[in-house]
């Protein structure tokens, strides 16, 4: 008996980002499984499509949905669907300053911050850190061990309650963000959780930057390095593989 068509939906799209590296990863992966359909936009205008879907995947950076939008999507995950948010999902960056450089992050977007558990706040630069296994016992993490990645470490605050999967440690400053000098202290920092919400789940994974040569435009006309940070890892195919089985199995016990 062959599985069942599930339909997904793919956002991916914003700034300071390579969006097309990390689209075309995720429609590689998305493509190993054959009854997985994928409609692709890189943002949440396609919002009638979006909530017909059996689940979403967001890469994204400064995306946000209009108020409409917001509670089409908060209907949606309410109502039982899975969502795996990616790196800068959580994000609402403003460029205050260049010269020194300085980022606010506004809470511009309550109600799409409290569906995703955490609104990204600052990070320190993008540096080696290691993430530590905070439930070894969960089947989106079991097997895995601590690993060393290069990526950004995302400050965020939380809403809600949420589970942690994934963890690392930042004591210290983040001093390109206007809130980059409240993290002096050791508690841990989720990587990877779930966040229940109503009768849907978020699975947020925070690791993942990519940046390529013309992603800073207009800021910077080209930016001198690529950026692949934990594309590289092994490791970071598997949580994403994992996270897509868990988007799939949630369709499959509907």
């Amino acid at each position: 008996m062959k599985p069942k068509r599930i339909n997904a939906y793919l956002v991916c799209g914003g700034e300071y980002h390579d969006m097309d590296f990390a689209r075309l990863e995720l429609l590689k992966l998305l493509a190993e499984h054959p009854n997985v359909r994928v409609k692709v936009g890189s943002d949440y205008s396609d919002i009638k499509t979006i909530v017909q879907s059996d689940f979403l995947i967001t890469y994204t950076c400064n995306v946000l949905p209009d108020a409409n939008q917001a509670q089409l999507l908060k209907a949606w995950l309410s109502g039982g669907h899975r969502w795996f948010a990616l790196h800068g999902t959580n994000s609402v960056c403003r460029f205050l300053s260049l010269d020194p450089v300085c980022v606010g992050t506004p809470r511009e977007s309550p109600l799409f911050m409290e569906m995703l558990g955490s609104q990204f706040l600052a990070h320190p630069p993008t540096s080696d850190y290691k993430v530590y296994v905070t439930n070894a016992e969960h089947p989106l993490t079991r097997g895995v061990s601590n690993f060393i990645t290069c990526d950004e470490l995302y400050l965020s605050e939380f809403h809600g309650e949420h589970e942690c999967l994934l963890h690392t440690f930042f004591n210290g400053t983040a001093d390109d963000f206007d809130e980059g000098k409240q993290w002096q202290n050791d508690e841990p920092r989720p990587v990877m959780y779930l966040h229940p919400y109503h009768q849907g789940q978020v699975l947020y994974l925070t690791l993942g930057h990519c940046r390529g040569t013309y992603d800073m435009q207009p800021l910077v006309d080209e930016y001198p390095n690529i950026e692949r940070c934990s594309w590289e890892l092994d490791v970071y195919y598997l949580l994403l593989r994992r996270g897509i089985e868990w988007c799939m199995q949630g369709e499959a016990n509907a």
